[in-house]
C-alpha cells in the first residue's frame, strides 16, 4: 500500500535493532504527520553522525567533536573527578552505558570492541589487549575490572585479560553475581548491575 518511496524509508528503519515492518511504519507515518522541523533536525544529525561521532582515542568510548580534525576524546576521560587509578574493562559502549546508568563505577573505561570467540574466528590478536598493558602501565592502574559478559566468549575473554594482566601485578577482578549467565551487559537494571560492581571477586 506504499509508495515507492515510502516503502524504502520503511525498509531503511526495519533494518534498525529490535524494529520490525510495523514499528517501521509507524516511525514513518508519524514523521509524516508530525511538525516538519522534526524530519529534518533528525536527518541533519543522522547526516552528520559519523563525522561528528568518533571513538575516543584514549578508551573506546564514543566522542562528539566540535571539530572535524581534532582528536577525539570522551566525556569519561576528560571527567578529572574520576579516579584515575581504577580502569573498568567492557565488550561494548553498550555495556560502558549500562555500567554508567548504574552510578557504582567512578573509575574509567576500556572499550574492546568485541570478545575472544574461536568460532567466529576472533582471536587475541584481534583484540586491543596491547593497547590495553600500556594504558595499565603508563597510567598506574592499581585495579583492573572486567566486566565481560557471564557467557561462554565473555568468560574467555576474561581469562585471556588475566593472562595478560597478571604479570602487570595489577589487581584485577570480575563482576559478581547479579547479572545472568548468557545475558548481555546492555539488558541489565541499575540495581543489578550496581549490586554487580559492588560485589566483584578477585580474578
Amino acid at each position: 500500500m506504499l509508495s515507492p518511496k515510502l516503502r524504502r524509508i520503511t525498509q531503511l528503519f526495519a533494518r534498525l535493532p529490535g524494529v520490525g515492518e510495523k514499528t517501521a511504519q509507524r516511525y514513518l507515518l508519524f514523521l509524516l504527520t508530525a511538525d516538519e522541523s522534526l524530519a529534518k533536525d533528525l536527518a541533519h544529525e543522522l547526516g552528520e553522525l559519523h563525522a561528528r561521532v568518533r571513538p575516543c582515542v584514549r578508551c573506546g568510548n564514543l566522542a562528539d567533536l566540535e571539530r572535524p580534525d581534532e582528536e577525539p576524546v570522551c566525556a569519561i576521560c576528560r571527567d578529572n573527578k574520576r579516579d584515575p587509578h581504577l580502569l573498568c574493562v567492557v565488550a561494548r559502549v553498550h555495556d560502558l552505558v549500562a555500567i554508567e546508568r548504574a552510578g557504582s563505577m567512578r573509575g574509567r573505561y576500556f572499550v574492546l570492541g568485541k570478545l575472544l570467540s574461536p568460532l567466529e574466528g576472533i582471536g587475541p590478536e584481534e583484540l586491543p589487549v596491547p593497547c590495553l598493558v600500556s594504558r595499565v602501565k603508563s597510567e598506574g592502574i592499581a585495579e583492573v575490572i572486567v566486566a565481560t559478559p557471564p557467557s561462554v566468549d565473555g568468560e574467555a575473554t576474561a581469562l585471556l585479560l588475566k593472562r595478560e594482566l597478571t604479570p602487570l601485578g595489577v589487581a584485577l577482578t570480575r563482576i559478581a553475581s547479579g547479572v545472568p549467565h548468557g545475558g548481555d551487559l546492555e539488558f541489565a537494571d541499575p540495581i543489578t548491575m550496581g549490586r554487580a560492581l559492588a560485589g566483584r571477586q578477585k580474578l
